[in-house]
């Protein structure tokens, strides 16, 4: 068994490398076809990313953009969990709220752009509810279900036992349902940090979004490149650990 997960370990590791190189070529052949002044190659972007290391000013748009995205990701977590257990509880509200969560997580979030800039300006405040937007609705979800989904001994034991709803919720709830719903955790801060992203690019004046914003503005194209190959390369590392911890979580829990 051991022998047989790890030569799956190394398959995956192998295709993962393959797929890298596949897109390296790809884009290395779309910037000879296009110009490399429109589609960057993949050594001036890295050229590029060195630049902007040794300027003093991007290590502060580098910051505020973990910063607000550590507020963000918090909140989402927080928020999108207990509005996932407490809907999910109850069959009536699970009936009533999922088609609305549906019909919110198909919503453009830029609509509500405006909105938000009125109510919280421009600033700090308005990136981080714009990634609150794009990460707690399927984390929602994914809670909701987790729960509507618990095998029904699990209900019969907390009774048999005379549990308290906290220590139903804390004690059998939450572990039961934690490895399916961490598969929502991972997709939620994802979109969470596009949604910083996003609201530094509208509503703020620092972070990588804002820096990617003036770049455009002035046509620089290796900038551009530079700072959106190092957002990939952020989501991708973010989405690996949830990627992984999830496994763990699954694996553990058969």
């Amino acid at each position: 068994m051991t022998s047989l997960r790890q030569h799956l370990q190394r398959r995956r590791l192998a295709d993962f490398f393959i797929l890298l190189l596949a897109l390296v070529v790809v884009w290395q052949i779309a910037s000879w076809l296009v110009g490399d002044e429109i589609v960057v190659s993949p050594a001036e972007t890295i050229a590029q990313i060195g630049v902007l290391y040794r300027r003093p000013t991007f290590w502060g748009h580098f910051d505020a953009t973990l910063l607000a995205f550590a507020y963000a990701a918090s909140i989402t977590i927080v928020l999108g969990l207990g509005l996932g257990i407490s809907l999910g509880i109850s069959r009536a509200a699970y009936d009533t709220c999922e088609p609305l969560l549906m019909a919110l997580a198909s919503l453009p979030k830029v609509t509500l752009y405006p909105v938000i800039l009125m109510f919280f300006g421009v600033g700090f405040s308005a990136k981080v509810v714009f990634g609150v937007l794009h990460g707690v609705v399927p984390i929602t979800l994914f809670t909701m279900n987790a729960v509507r989904n618990m095998p029904a001994i699990y209900a019969r034991v907390a009774r048999l036992h005379r549990l308290s709803a906290r220590d139903r919720v804390l004690h059998m709830l939450i572990p039961a349902v934690l490895p399916e719903i961490f598969s929502g955790l991972r997709l939620g801060l994802s979109v969470t940090l596009l949604g910083v992203v996003l609201g530094e690019m509208f509503a703020s004046t620092r972070g990588l979004g804002s820096m990617l914003m003036g770049a455009i503005g002035l046509a620089d194209f290796r900038t551009v490149a530079a700072v959106t190959f190092m957002l990939i390369v952020l989501a991708t590392l973010l989405s690996s650990v949830m990627l992984w911890l999830d496994r763990r979580l699954h694996h553990g829990a058969k």
